[in-house]
């Protein structure tokens, strides 16, 4: 998100599309009725038009450094944090809430139906949160890609704290809201130093213009002032850093609001928000030998309300809930979660592959948890550790090409999900551009495919996926492999075109309302029922 882009993005909001389909009225006692999915608004650049099918849009992005990597809702809803593969860290704020255009017959109207309008968001700020480094010891450049953004307990009602970290380091950061002096403070100031020239504004240390090469001690980092938008600053208060020698693929805060987790492929450190000179390790999946090693950290995440348990995905398809209370070194697990019902006959070389944990969250006040892994979207219930509640299918259709997506790397894409407060409903991200909305119950695991677009609805239905070809295999259906392979040409039906390249991998539940925003590229694109 360019700062060209910042002044679109404050703007850049589409009114409310009607959709083009409505979901099936179900029998009163069988299956709950999915929501209708309403089109809210749209933040950031939009994509450039495509020529021909809308699902055949382009291959590589604009730019880069401006995809969406990280999205976070604070605990009231108030503020949306983004950050990027520049390693900037974007905020809106709510603006519905504050004034509402809407003429008095419509706000009477609504009020009269009792339906409240969504949320709306506006652009507020942004900061640089990570640059590009170097570490000298291993020979290894580091990325400023924000990989988490969390959000910590407010300090004050003027002030934010968020934890934003990149492959290694992880930051805190506190963003102020001031007040824009009046025009006539100017001239008061003046006469009081006697000064006849206009006063400078104070620039910013990030502000100015730097080297993408350039690497600052994060030392030097804490206290400094990120760039200043209109009424906000940002400063670095801690960097945590120097604990992980893999990447940091996860972090997560305690409901107790003084520690937080960092997770990288071997380890899982406890960090309190005051001391950044030492850590606790509390796992340790390290063997003695390298080439014992079977299996890796791929996610973590705190429990909501207890905190002193902690539950960690791996690459095994594994989930494991760990106690704090019961040792130092948490190496043993009170819960262990295998899905043994749902094992294939012969294991093949993508199994491991495709069970791979990508993220996970506690649901229903802390008495489920949802877990995504490559195909399938899984709720458990924390009592039962042999077999899931419900298993949603995201990516089923997908399973007879795995040679296809491991050759093209679409194999290792690592999907989010989200839930609703009271965990009625829970969504995840998937190709072309789209995501998909399931209902929290084990009797009806069909969910609603919608497009990241103004029109949700336009995108084929579910079942119709199933019947085709992803498009990005017309090579090898063509008989043409990568490796010199000659194959038979297939018989059948035309493929359909499906984007491989555009997909959603971020997406963010509203924490008091039925609201979802999920990243398309570089835009946000915000629904709701």
């Amino acid at each position: 998100m360019s700062g060209a882009g910042r002044h679109r993005r404050s703007k850049s909001s589409i009114a409310s599309s009607p959709t083009s389909s409505t979901s099936s009225s179900p029998s009163r006692y069988s299956e709950p009725r999915l929501p209708q999915w309403k089109f809210s608004q749209v933040l950031g650049e939009l994509p450039p038009p495509a020529a021909g099918n809308h699902r055949n849009g382009p291959a590589t992005l604009r730019d880069d450094a401006d995809e969406i990597s990280a999205i976070e809702f604070d605990g009231g809803g108030e503020f949306l944090a983004a950050g990027d593969h520049a390693g900037r860290v974007i905020l809106f704020r709510r603006t519905d809430d504050e004034d509402d255009a809407r003429p008095r017959a419509e706000l009477e109207r609504a009020d009269y139906a009792g339906a409240s309008p969504p949320p709306r968001y506006a652009y507020a700020t942004e900061f640089q949160s990570h640059e590009p480094e170097f570490d000298v010891l291993h020979s290894l450049e580091i990325g400023e890609k924000i990989k988490r953004v969390r959000w910590c307990a407010r300090p004050n009602r003027r002030s934010l704290c968020m934890l934003a970290t990149n492959d290694r380091t992880v930051k805190l950061w506190k963003v102020s809201e001031h007040k824009a002096p009046k025009k006539g403070d100017d001239d008061e100031r003046r006469r009081s130093t006697g000064s006849l020239l206009p006063l400078q504004e104070p620039l910013s240390e990030w502000a100015t213009t730097k080297s993408r090469a350039s690497s600052a001690d994060p030392a030097e980092q804490i206290g400094k002032v990120g760039e200043v938008g209109d009424g906000y600053s940002a400063k670095c208060r801690r960097v945590f850093e120097r604990a992980h020698r893999f990447n940091i693929n996860s972090i997560s805060n305690n409901c107790d609001g003084e520690t937080f987790v960092s997770a990288d492929d071997l380890r899982i450190n406890l960090w309190h928000l005051e001391v950044t000179s030492q850590c606790f390790n509390i796992v340790d999946m390290k063997p003695t030998d390298m080439e014992d090693l079977v299996e890796v950290i791929s996610t973590a995440e705190f429990h909501p309300s207890s905190c002193n348990l902690l539950a960690y995905g791996s690459s095994s398809g594994l989930v494991r809930l760990v106690d704090l209370r019961r040792s130092a070194l948490c190496d043993q697990s009170v819960r262990t979660f295998r899905d043994r019902g749902n094992r294939p006959q012969h294991s093949t070389f993508f199994t491991e592959i495709i069970s791979c944990i990508t993220d996970l969250k506690f649901t229903g006040e802390g008495r489920c948890l949802l877990t995504r892994d490559y195909m399938n979207l899984k709720l458990w219930d924390l009592r039962v550790e042999t077999s899931p509640v419900a298993t949603y299918k995201v990516h089923e259709f997908l399973r007879p090409k795995l040679s296809n997506l491991y050759t093209e790397d679409y194999i290792f894409d690592r999907f989010r999900c989200c839930a609703s407060k009271d965990g009625s409903y829970f969504a995840t991200g998937s190709y072309s551009n789209t995501f998909k909305v399931f209902p929290g119950t084990a009797a009806q695991t069909t969910g609603t495919t919608l497009e990241a677009s103004a029109n949700p609805y336009r995108v084929q239905s579910e079942s119709h996926a199933h019947t085709r070809i992803p498009a990005m295999f017309s090579n090898f259906s063509l008989g043409v492999s990568r490796k010199g392979h000659d194959g038979p040409r297939p018989h059948g039906k035309e493929e359909a075109p499906y984007n491989m390249a555009s997909r959603v991998t971020q997406l963010a539940w509203h924490p008091t309302e039925n609201f979802i925003v999920c990243a398309a590229n570089n835009s946000l694109y915000m629904y709701h029922t």
